[in-house]
């Protein structure tokens, strides 16, 4: 496997378990629609959260949240109502980035909430 890609990987455990401590059910792990994916699907109480995680080993090209784009924030929109209309759902959604910064030295994880909005 790919460094980049076992990177990820274990970025999304880590991910899943800092939601799992706060309280969070993980429903789904990289739930997929064409060509689209989500990295976690999340409930909190009666919300559901859709969660894009990004992992670096540094921070020189800057934060791992600034990859999230337009273009993904598009995809993860359409992922999101795909998996709406799969699962016959009529619940608000929330999207939030969880951003891993994982060093020899340290793992900083920080959770950014409603990171962007549906237009």
């Amino acid at each position: 496997m790919a460094k980049h890609i076992a990177l990820g990987k274990k970025g999304e455990v880590l991910a899943k378990e800092y939601l799992e401590k706060k309280g969070f059910k993980i429903i789904e792990t990289n739930w997929r629609h064409d060509k689209d994916e989500i990295d976690l699907i999340a409930m909190d109480g009666d919300e559901l959260f859709i969660v894009e995680v990004k992992t670096r080993t540094t921070d020189f090209f800057g934060e791992p949240e600034e990859a999230v784009g337009y273009h993904k924030e598009k995809f993860l929109i359409r992922a999101t109502e795909a998996y709406l209309e799969e699962k016959d759902l009529d619940i608000d959604s929330r999207f939030d980035i969880i951003s891993i910064i994982l060093s020899k030295n340290q793992t900083k994880i920080v959770h950014i909430e409603d990171a962007f909005y549906p237009e």
